[in-house]
């Protein structure tokens, strides 16, 4: 018997200022691994992670999620204005841990992504890779069960989007299911297990990863690679 999925979303629509943005989704995320949600703007992947976080209600359909701590990475990052190393300690309140077991987490987060010498600095003062790194950090020190990713590289250096890279792959293998948004396709085949496509609020393809990339079933799928012209050199050359 196969283990129920991390999320589950069946027949979800949702208008926002009058215009249909979801338009009766359905789509299951596994557990562990890394699933990447991908198309054209305006598709609907920014909403869909709000609606899953339950930062958006959707005007009908159902949201089910398995039980447990999730994370949500903005494409900016969401930061107070304290040190790096209360900002991670934010994420662990809930958790009533010990302080000796928060201030372990805090300092083996911060040491993850190479943030040790700036534990006490103020993070709103972090360069743009910094401060992603940093809430990634956030992320890994609660060890969610569930991880929400929106467009967590876009603007970043190689190195920056190297280090966040990997410590997303490493929490897919420790037990993660994370839920990637990403217009960076090349990352989409770096981490992701599945790919789902979205076009005009719906699920119109999914499957393994290189499988959606390199031989698109539909239409839709079809019509978004083929315009990602980067990644169509990239695919060439493979």
């Amino acid at each position: 018997m196969s283990a129920a999925p991390a999320i589950h979303l069946d027949g979800v629509s949702l208008t926002l200022g009058g215009r249909p943005i979801l338009d009766r989704l359905s789509l299951d995320v596994a557990a562990p691994g890394v699933t990447a949600l991908i198309g054209p703007n305006g598709a609907g992947k920014s909403v869909t992670l709000r609606v899953i976080d339950g930062l958006l209600r959707p005007d009908s359909g159902t949201v089910r999620l398995v039980p447990g701590r999730r994370a949500f990475v903005f494409q900016r990052p969401a930061l107070v204005r304290a040190s790096a190393a209360a900002n991670v300690d934010l994420g662990l309140l809930p958790l009533n841990l010990s302080r000796r077991e928060r201030a372990e987490r805090i300092a083996a987060a911060l040491a993850r992504v190479g943030l040790s010498e700036r534990a006490e600095d103020a993070a709103t003062r972090f360069s743009g890779g910094e401060q992603q790194r940093l809430v990634l950090a956030r992320a890994w020190a609660m060890r969610p069960e569930l991880l929400l990713l929106d467009e967590p590289t876009a603007s970043l250096d190689p190195t920056a989007t190297e280090t966040i890279e990997s410590l997303i792959a490493e929490m897919a293998q420790a037990g993660t299911a994370v839920l990637l948004v990403s217009h960076n396709l090349g990352q989409v085949a770096r981490l992701a297990d599945e790919t789902i496509v979205l076009a005009g609020g719906r699920a119109v393809e999914r499957g393994p990863t290189r499988s959606v990339l390199f031989s698109p079933r539909t239409n839709e799928a079809r019509a978004y690679l083929t315009g990602e012209l980067p990644w169509t050199s990239f695919a060439a050359a493979s």
